[in-house]
């Protein structure tokens, strides 16, 4: 359906755009109207392309291409069974045209039916004249389903059709990382090499094959020859910026970043990657300056807003580091890593009620880790919250059964509440796993620890034959 000339496409656009605004009727040929149709497409304009496709077929009721791009419509609206009906129709009329088969294909995997699919792609190969797109299709059905070695078999057989059928490289390598078989992945970009050697994205993905096997100078050979390639690729100057962060050449690091930043808007990554740098080089100011660059161009990046609180946290400068973490949860209140911080932080600052609150939503976002239900009991512990403490290690025992450290903490708080039967049965669980953990007793519940039940429990655990 290729355009005629760009002249003639956009003539029959303005007649077709002038007739919709004046409500009049003109007559357009059919391939006019499927060049219409596709512009439409092209552009996302999708409620012009069915208006186009509506009126084209009024006009040219008999029309394949204009059937065709109706089904594919019906598809993209997921309205299945009506694209289908029509395709059994046509497929009636006409059982040589492979769009037909590609078609009813897409209804198939849009149904997860993966290997219907394949079957119909196979067969639209057969009688296809542009062998490229079937195949890149066929190879997306088998990463549908996960079977990597047929995939990676159509994309090579789709990038041999078209040499610079770059998306079929790319699925190729996928293909290769999946299966973990980078030196593969290697052989098969260096013989793509030999026929093409000044293939940017090659050489680009040649880098990240060495930079997977901790292969650092190769890496930064095959950034170099992709920069070689084409001196404005982006992606290559800040995958070099990256090995040479791993050989500690931070200044080199720093000046690879900066020339992305030259090329295109700056990117938050490139921003970061700075301030990480001179932070490795000890340029406290220059660090922090990128950090809020970072910030400032993508608010929503959560390793910057970390990257400033970190490099405040290290510095022991806990107020500046609670400063920046709380306008992080201002913009994402749901981000984990924000609150854990906001946690941590608090906590080092004595302010225990923030300390637990941020305990708690981190728990309530779902990290599970133990230190944050063993540092929230305690904050709760130490703030005389004893049944919150109770209920917070009862809900850790599920996901940390009778581990020692909860037990010893739980036969604290049932004996500081007078519910010594709950106490004892703690306190025997945790002493017959982990009895050198019996210090948290003794740290935490002083009194607790001096109980003569308390007392009793352990010298049974000491000397059974007592």
């Amino acid at each position: 359906m290729q355009l005629s000339s760009n002249e003639h496409n956009n003539f029959s656009l303005e007649r077709f755009e002038s007739m919709l605004k004046t409500n009049s009727v003109l007559f357009f040929d059919s391939e006019e109207f499927e060049e219409i149709v596709h512009h439409y497409l092209e552009n996302g304009k999708i409620a012009l392309a069915k208006k186009a496709t509506k009126l084209g077929l009024e006009q040219h009721p008999s029309s394949t291409n204009l059937k065709l791009f109706q089904i594919e419509m019906y598809i993209f609206e997921n309205k299945l069974d009506i694209a289908d009906e029509l395709l059994d129709e046509l497929h009636q009329l006409e059982q040589s045209n492979e769009e037909i088969y590609i078609q009813k294909a897409n209804i198939f995997s849009r149904r997860d039916m993966h290997k219907e699919a394949i079957t119909l792609l196979e067969q639209a190969l057969e009688i296809t004249a542009d062998e490229a797109d079937v195949l890149s299709l066929l190879g997306m059905e088998y990463l549908f389903l996960e079977d990597y070695e047929n995939a990676k078999l159509y994309f090579m057989r789709c990038l041999e059709e078209d040499e610079e059928d770059y998306s079929a490289l790319y699925n190729i390598i996928y293909c290769f990382e999946f299966l973990d078989e980078y030196e593969a992945a290697i052989d098969y970009l260096n013989d793509f090499l030999n026929k093409n050697p000044y293939c940017e994205v090659a050489w680009h993905q040649i880098g990240k094959q060495y930079y997977e096997l901790k292969d650092y100078k190769k890496a930064l050979a095959a950034f170099d020859f992709a920069i070689i390639s084409d001196d404005r690729f982006i992606g290559a100057y800040l995958e070099k910026g990256r090995v040479l962060e791993k050989l500690k050449r931070y200044e080199e690091a720093i000046e690879s970043y900066s020339i992305t930043l030259g090329l295109d808007d700056p990117t938050s990554y490139a921003l970061l990657r700075i301030g990480k740098c001179y932070e490795k080089l000890g340029n406290a100011e220059m660090a922090i300056q990128f950090y809020t660059k970072c910030v400032e161009e993508d608010s929503l990046l959560d390793k910057g807003w970390i990257a400033i609180t970190d490099f405040y946290i290290k510095n022991k400068q806990f107020q500046k580091a609670l400063y920046y973490i709380e306008k992080a949860i201002n913009i994402d209140s749901e981000n984990v890593l924000y609150w854990k911080r906001y946690a941590k932080i608090n906590n080092k600052l004595n302010l225990f009620e923030e300390a637990e609150v941020g305990f708690r939503k981190a728990l309530e976002l779902g990290n599970y880790e133990l230190e944050s239900w063993l540092t929230r009991g305690d904050i709760l512990t130490n703030l005389g919250e004893f049944e919150a403490a109770v209920n917070n290690f009862n809900q850790s025992l599920e996901f940390y059964p009778e581990h020692a450290e909860i037990e010893y903490r739980l036969s604290g708080l049932y004996f500081t509440l007078n519910e010594n039967d709950k106490g004892a049965f703690h306190l025997k669980n945790a002493l017959k796993s982990e009895p050198e953990f019996l210090m948290i007793i003794e740290e935490l519940f002083p009194q607790v620890y001096q109980m003569p039940a308390v007392v009793e429990i352990i010298k049974q655990h000491k000397n059974p034959s007592l």
